[in-house]
């Protein structure tokens, strides 16, 4: 309750009605009667023993009526009800010759101040019939034009004082020169507002209400000078003859009151623990508690890693860091379209729920949604590509088109390769081609134009790869490992029939375009000048002795395989053949390679998968069971899948080279395939099939009764297959998410995102323009510094999990980096240049700024630092781990 205003009690105007010859109707309007205020609280040492000292009552017990003995109404006001309104009933007790006065005002000079009890003793006596005044002193009235007959005059009427039950009641708010009635003689009354009664009445009849009201202060003392034992047994005891309409309004105020909000009090430690004994189910009702509580769960990072763990869809962590970098440098791009509202999500948040619908709503929903429509006319769908919105396909007609997944409209349709296109590769609104023309182009996919013509190989060509700047692994003398990356701005590898492979740097944005002279003359025969003469060609690889037929790039290790039957590593910054991998009897048809665990795999037409070490090029594992051509390989954190001419797709575990299932389904060769963690896609002559990875079963058939499957592709929600039918080719297209499904954020195959921002900025890619000539080693310089709590390095001793101990490292900055995420979005959009700046820092490997600006680390940390490298400990594989 409020100090400053008193509680007061509001009596409704009394009606008399008087006959003698007319009749006279007598309306009293009283004052507010102020009651006495409550002690001020002692100020308590702990507010929090105290929580309900300064609680706002509810609107029913501010202002509430009462009935008196007799019949009176009187409404009760709280001093919390305003002052407002107390003026507004204050200002009806006034009239022609008077007015009441606050308790905090005085009289005017020259102006008589007279009780309020004694203006009612005033108001008795002097009465007079129709003409007199109403109360002599007090207010005169006008004159009457109708004239009553006389009357007696009444006698006052003795007024029984309003007694108390407790002699030191406050006396009389109201001010007076003669000073203040006694307690006994208190009257809530005010000069009638009409003509008068020859009869007043007292207007209430004290009760054990108003008593109560008057000795309220004095009870509150009371009760505050008891002990506490004392105090409770006193309400407890209030409460027990208290009816179930009091209860309720006693606890709506002490339930919100008492409330504790544990998950904003308690240290972050504690809350991640708790939180983590939660279903996930749970964890998403509970984000809806309320702000706080979504923004705690949302941004914890030890929380949903663990419920990745815990649910059997964490892999790793490689894949995970690079989704989360993904994320990052979205929100770079995007900073301005992000609402300032609640905090962001920790990314694996997003990747929880990601996974979590990849693998349930491929198989739940029945009734995904599909549409056709027809491409290339009757030709062969050489290549498929999801990117960014975009439908890309090639064809043996020389085009490529572009189509919405949503609508399947052709967007764009790139004309120009004189042979049919058997390479594609696509970053961002960059895309490039590899064609039997023998030329490499470069495409705007924003404006559809071809920016740029490459001209080198003297053959078809047949495959190509796009290799983004990474950070890697590179092991040193004494199997010391740093942390390098590589190559410094991104760069296309291209392999052909003529034996060899080309290396050329990826034209940025605002590059200058070239076109090679014989692009548009077909009489120009390509020289060797010409090549040289290319600002963007790097290096061309010699040494295979037959067709390239496949490749494999990351960081800058190439791998490539050929129809010499054997399989090469190369380095793309020297051009140096690093390794010859022979064991192979028939041609090389695919290879695949994961830097993490430092393998490569090839496939061959000897019907074997073999699975090679990158450190000393020794064949750690051969696989075999197909009996036919094994075409195609795909590798995940978890599994190696071959697909054979055999009508068979084998699951290999890559660590092992254990068979895990053999999927036996097909009639025919299997002319496609795309896995990752959860499921396989392939396709054949007739069908396309969904195959569940982890026990080796049929999900379902998507296509069926068609002549065959050229390509599929999916990402996400999203499903992409060429197939022919009846001679002419069509493109399915499935949606298998639901409406609520729009933060389904699907993972690339071979997890490279397009959102990753690793390139240079402009200072470093000057400084490094002529990496591809020379292997240049790391700056001292550009070495990062050691900040405090933010390294995280891990020796041989470290008792700690090496992954486990890179999440924590990882856990930590994005810690910080969501937190300042969340507080000051707002300074985010800088320059280009600053952005660049962000998005190469790493939070524990910086080279002037132990934190990224804002906190978003574009790169995520490791456990070790180029300057304090760590050994890798030997795997069961012989290989370095």
């Amino acid at each position: 309750m409020s100090h400053q205003l008193r509680p007061s009690l509001v009596l409704a105007p009394s009606v008399n009605t008087t006959t003698v010859v007319t009749t006279t109707t007598t309306t009293t309007t009283y004052a507010p009667i102020q009651l006495p205020p409550l002690p001020p609280p002692t100020e308590p040492k702990n507010p929090k023993d105290y929580p309900l000292l300064h609680a706002n009552l509810p609107p029913s017990l501010r202002k509430f009526q009462l009935v008196f003995p007799g019949g009176t109404h009187a409404t009760f006001r709280d001093g919390e009800d305003g002052e407002e309104e107390m003026q507004e009933e204050e200002t009806v007790a006034s009239g022609v010759g008077w007015r009441m006065l606050k308790a905090e005002q005085t009289a005017e000079q020259g102006k008589t101040v007279v009780g309020l009890v004694e203006a009612v003793e005033r108001f008795g006596r002097k009465r007079s019939h129709g003409i007199d005044n109403m109360m002599e002193g007090v207010e005169p009235t006008t004159e009457r034009d109708v004239h009553t007959p006389p009357r007696k005059k009444a006698r006052p009427t003795h007024i029984p004082p309003i007694t108390t039950m407790n002699a030191a009641a406050p006396p009389s708010p109201l001010p007076s020169p003669h000073g203040s009635p006694s307690p006994q003689s208190i009257w809530p009354s005010a000069p009638p507002s009409g003509a008068s009664s020859p009869h007043p009445q007292p207007p209430l009849q004290p009760d054990l209400g108003l008593t109560t009201l008057l000795t309220l202060p004095s009870l509150l003392t009371q009760f505050t000078n008891m002990p506490q034992q004392l105090q409770s047994h006193f309400l407890l005891t209030l409460l027990r003859h208290s009816p179930l309409p009091v209860l309720r309004t006693l606890h709506s105020v002490l339930t919100p009151t008492l409330a504790r909000d544990f998950l904003t009090l308690l240290p972050p430690e504690l809350v991640s623990h708790i939180l983590s004994f939660l279903p996930y189910s749970t964890l998403a009702r509970a984000s809806r508690v309320s702000k706080s509580w979504r923004a705690i769960i949302d941004s914890d990072p030890v929380l949903w890693r663990d419920l990745l763990k815990s649910t059997k869809i964490w892999f790793g962590g490689d894949t995970e860091r690079a989704f989360a970098r993904s994320i990052y440098a979205r929100r770079l791009v995007d900073v301005r379209k992000i609402p300032f509202t609640l905090p962001l999500p920790h990314p694996y948040k997003l990747l929880f729920k990601s996974r979590h619908l990849t693998r349930t709503r491929w198989v739940t929903n029945e009734m995904p949604k599909h549409h056709t429509f027809s491409a290339h006319g009757t030709s062969v769908v050489t290549c498929l590509l999801l990117s960014h919105g975009r439908i890309i396909s090639a064809s043996d007609d020389h085009s490529i088109h572009v189509y919405s997944p949503v609508t399947g409209d052709l967007l764009q349709s790139l004309d120009g390769h004189d042979g049919g296109v058997w390479a594609l590769a696509a970053t961002k609104d960059t895309l490039v081609s590899g064609s039997t023309d023998r030329t490499v182009r470069i495409w705007n996919l924003a404006t559809g134009r071809c920016t740029h013509v490459f001209a080198g190989h003297t053959s078809t060509v047949r495959c190509l790869a796009i290799v983004k700047p990474e950070w890697i692994e590179a092991e040193g003398e004494g199997g010391v490992i740093t942390r390098e990356k590589w190559p410094k701005r991104s760069v296309i590898v291209t392999g052909s029939r003529d034996h060899s492979l080309r290396v050329w740097s990826l034209p940025r944005p605002g590059d200058p375009e070239y076109r090679w002279m014989g692009a548009d003359d077909a009489d120009v025969e390509l020289s060797e000048e010409d090549i040289l003469e290319n600002p963007y060609h790097k290096l061309h690889l010699e040494g295979h002795d037959h067709a390239v037929r496949a490749l494999a790039a990351r960081g800058r290790t190439l791998v490539s395989g050929s129809y010499d039957c054997t399989v090469r590593i190369w380095d793309i910054v020297t051009g140096e053949c690093k390794l010859i991998l022979v064991g192979h009897t028939q041609k090389v048809y695919s290879v695949v390679l994961d830097l993490n665990r430092n393998i490569a795999c090839s496939g061959s037409m000897d019907g074997t998968v073999r699975i090679w070490n990158l450190r000393n090029g020794q064949c750690q594992h051969t696989l075999t069971g197909h009996t036919s051509l094994v075409g195609l390989l795909g590798l995940s954190p978890s599994f190696l899948v071959s697909a054979a001419a055999d009508s068979t797709l084998r699951i290999w575990d890559p660590d092992t080279g254990e068979l895990r299932h053999t999927l036996a389904a097909h009639a025919g060769a299997i002319t496609c395939f795309q896995h990752d963690e959860f499921k396989v896609l392939s396709g054949s002559d007739g069908t396309l099939k969904m195959w569940n990875i982890r026990d080796g079963t049929v999900v379902r058939d998507l296509l069926t009764g068609i002549n065959g499957v050229w390509q599929v592709v999916f990402e996400g929600r999203c499903c992409v297959a060429a197939s022919n039918r009846n001679a002419t080719t069509m493109l399915d297209v499935w949606d298998f998410g639901t409406d609520g499904d729009d933060d389904w954020i699907g993972e690339p195959p071979g997890g490279i995102y397009d959102d990753d921002t690793e390139e240079d900025s402009e200072t470093e890619g000057q400084a490094d323009g002529d990496a591809m000539d020379q292997d240049l080693e790391v700056d001292p310089s550009e070495q990062p510094i050691e900040q405090g709590p933010l390294r995280d390095v891990v020796d041989d001793n470290d008792s700690r999990i090496p992954s486990d101990t890179e999440d924590e490292s990882m856990e930590r900055c994005d810690r910080i980096g969501s937190l300042k995420w969340g507080k000051s979005r707002a300074s985010k959009h800088t320059s280009s240049s600053r952005s660049r700046g962000i998005a190469a820092g790493e939070c524990s490997q910086r080279r002037s700024n132990p934190l990224p600006l804002d906190g978003i680390p574009a790169r995520l940390p490791t456990n070790e630092t180029p300057t304090r490298p760590r050994i890798r400990p030997t795997t069961r594989n012989g290989g370095r781990r």
